[in-house]
């Protein structure tokens, strides 16, 4: 049964909607409507590909008229397997059209993204398509009993085939498996007593030979008597004449305090004497001058915009489009001649799946070359097949261009972020959002800090990148507590240690910042931990908190819990996702494993699976090495929707950058 059913068009006006039950007619009246849903992603955000998709336990499934701009959905328990809703679909869009094409094409021209209802008044749309609700109506019934009929034609069918096999078999087990067993047995009794024999004929001769060998060395009347009684003494007149073992060097009783002091080269080790602690000799090497951000007026530091450094002329996104095959050999230089024909049609065409196929089919090979991942490829292409089809070219305009204009609008609208990604100015909201004073002897309360848990698989660079956030806060005046909630990668608390160092070292005299670290060592609970720390946070008035996690693969559900279980007790203000720039396909298994056990593992039982916290937001490392290959970033944003905030791009402290969105569009239409 279905729930829901509208016909609307792109830009929003709904011409005509059906609902079935109550329930159903209050969620299509609300703003979290499946239809709602399907427009933001389908429609806005581009990031739904096919005709089919879920959505809070309803399954949505559309079908597009692209030349007049209008989309027939249906919407119905994700419990029901309806077989007739493609039929349906198709049906009523093509009477539709028949019915009411050219009042319709006046319609659209006329409202031009206004609302139809106070356009036209509040009953024009009824009058409008008076009679269709019984049209509806009798095709629905129509389809439905037909679906019906084969259904129970197939139980018939299913239950005939359970018959005949339960008669087939009922007849095989009448039939007598005597013989087949005792020949097998016969033949298995052969083959045994042939080994038996040829095994007591080995072990008939061995004894010679093994007494003949110890013969030859210890006399000609060595038999199985000498045999018995000279293993003892042989043994022990032998093992002297044996070569020493070397002796294993043992660490943890030769090794003295003084030499452990000797074999410590640390820089921040205690000194035994007055001099003053070990600094590292040049504090240049840990920022780069010509990757330093910029300041604006009001005085906070901007990190700078990764460098896009490409000639206007190297942007077009060059493809061929070839020609239509034939079966003459003789015409191929005509097929070139029609494909370069094919490729500058102008005018008023209409485009047909035909004609844009070959396009698509090397914008997809072209898109997988930039290390955009194979499904998303797929998806996008057809997203963008959608809105051609049936469109009409304008005058001067060819196949190629629409494309690429197709594409461009389609990658723009999924890289750009939904929320905010103003990480200062939330800062700044959640310091100002302290309770004030209940009365004028009391004391404030005490702000909260701002929290960012950074996680990710192992090696991606979470720890490095998390130093180069902290070198940007301090540059803002901000005072960073780092959790140090890896307990299990050896050396990762000292790892952090020494970046807490060397960023103490560079705001030293500065008056910009403060940056302490916050550990209890290893084999502790994660969770535990980043709550003590925003505790103490609170306590000594830092402004932000990052909280490192240890690196874990998707598929560990064990690590994953414990990940979610930092996030569901701490409620962190970002979940930052970590992964490399140099993954294609990897990049959204990783990211939809993470996002998806976050959300299941974090929901509360009340609320129900995937209702938790997901991610907020991407860093992605090693840019640097991948030239315009940035197709893990069109990868990863496509999977959750949410932005790409930071790049790392280089090892120092100050490398790194804004991605812009104009600037993966024109890596990726680069040729």
């Amino acid at each position: 049964m279905l729930d829901i059913f509208e016909i609307v068009h792109k830009g929003g006006v709904v011409l005509w909607s059906r609902s079935f039950t109550p329930a159903a007619a209050t969620l299509a009246a609300s703003p979290n409507s499946p239809v709602n849903h399907l427009v933001r992603s389908a429609l806005i955000e581009g990031r739904v590909s096919g005709n089919e998709t879920e959505r809070d336990g309803y399954t949505i499934r559309w079908a597009v008229e692209n030349k007049l701009d209008l989309i027939f959905v249906v919407a119905y328990s994700r419990m029901l397997q309806l077989t007739y809703v493609d039929e349906l679909l198709e049906t009523i869009k093509q009477l539709f059209l028949s019915l009411f094409e050219p009042v319709l094409a006046t319609l659209v021209a006329s409202l031009s993204g206004k609302d139809a209802a106070r356009v036209l008044g509040p009953d024009a749309l009824k009058t409008l398509f008076k009679g269709w609700d019984a049209i509806f109506d009798k095709v629905l019934k129509g389809l439905e009993d037909k679906a019906a009929l084969a259904k129970k034609n197939r139980s018939r069918a299913s239950q005939a085939q359970a018959k005949a096999a339960a008669a087939a078999s009922s007849a095989s087990t009448d039939a007598p498996l005597l013989p087949t067993t005792s020949s097998t047995t016969t033949v298995d009794a052969q083959e045994i007593a042939k080994n038996v024999e040829a095994l007591k004929a080995r072990l008939r001769c061995s004894p010679a030979g093994r007494g003949g060998r110890r013969g030859g060395k210890g006399g000609a009347g060595g038999g199985s008597a000498s045999r018995s009684s000279t293993p003892g003494p042989e043994s022990e007149t032998d093992s002297p004449k044996k070569a020493p073992k070397k002796e294993m060097r043992r660490w943890g009783d030769k090794i003295t305090t003084a030499d452990m002091d000797a074999l410590d080269f640390s820089t921040d080790k205690p000194s035994t004497t007055s001099s003053p602690a070990a600094t590292p000799s040049d504090l240049s090497e840990l920022v780069s001058a010509s990757a330093l951000g910029t300041r604006t007026s009001s005085g906070l530091y901007e990190v700078a915009d990764l460098d896009a450094s490409s000639d206007a002329d190297e942007l077009d996104f060059e493809f061929d489009i070839p020609a239509v095959a034939t079966a003459a050999p003789q015409q191929k230089q005509q097929q070139g001649a029609f494909g370069s024909l094919f490729a500058r049609l102008t005018g008023s065409k209409t485009l047909s799946l035909e004609d844009v196929r070959p396009a698509l089919a090397a914008m997809k090979e072209h898109l997988m070359r930039k290390n955009v991942a194979r499904d998303i490829a797929e998806k996008l292409c057809e997203s963008v097949e959608k809105g051609l089809v049936g469109k009409k070219l304008g005058s001067f305009t060819s196949v190629k261009s629409e494309v690429r204009t197709a594409l461009d609008a389609a990658i723009t609208r999924i890289l750009t972020p939904k929320t905010s990604t103003d990480i200062l100015l939330e800062i700044n909201r959640k310091r100002s959002a302290a309770k004030p004073a209940l009365s004028a002897s009391s004391v404030a309360a005490k702000p909260d800090p701002y929290s960012l848990v950074f996680c990710g698989v192992n090696g991606v660079g979470k720890s490095t990148n998390l130093s180069k956030v902290c070198f940007w806060l301090l540059q803002n005046n901000l005072r960073v507590l780092i959790a140090a909630c890896d307990t299990f990668r050896s050396g990762a608390v000292e790892q952090l240690r020494v970046h807490v160092r060397n960023l103490s070292l560079l705001d030293a005299g500065t008056g910009r910042g403060e940056v302490q670290l916050f550990e209890k060592g290893y084999g502790k609970d994660a969770a535990g931990i980043a709550k003590d720390a925003i505790a103490h946070a609170r306590e000594e008035r830092f402004d932000v908190v990052l909280i490192d996690t240890a690196g874990r693969m998707q598929d560990n559900e064990p690590l994953m819990r414990a990940l979610a279980k930092l996030v569901s007790v701490n409620h962190p203000d970002k979940i930052l996702f970590v992964g490399e720039a140099l993954v294609g396909n990897e990049a959204v298994d990783q990211l939809s494993k993470f996002d998806r056990a976050l959300r299941d593992f974090s929901s509360s039982a009340a609320a129900g699976a995937g209702s938790g916290r997901g991610i907020d937001g991407m860093i992605l490392t090693k840019f640097d090495t991948i030239d315009d290959k940035v197709g893990a970033a069109l990868s990863m944003t496509y999977v959750t929707g949410q932005p790409i905030l930071f790049v790392g791009c280089g090892q120092t402290y100050t490398d790194l950058r804004h991605l812009r969105v104009g600037h993966i569009v024109q890596a990726l239409l680069r040729d």
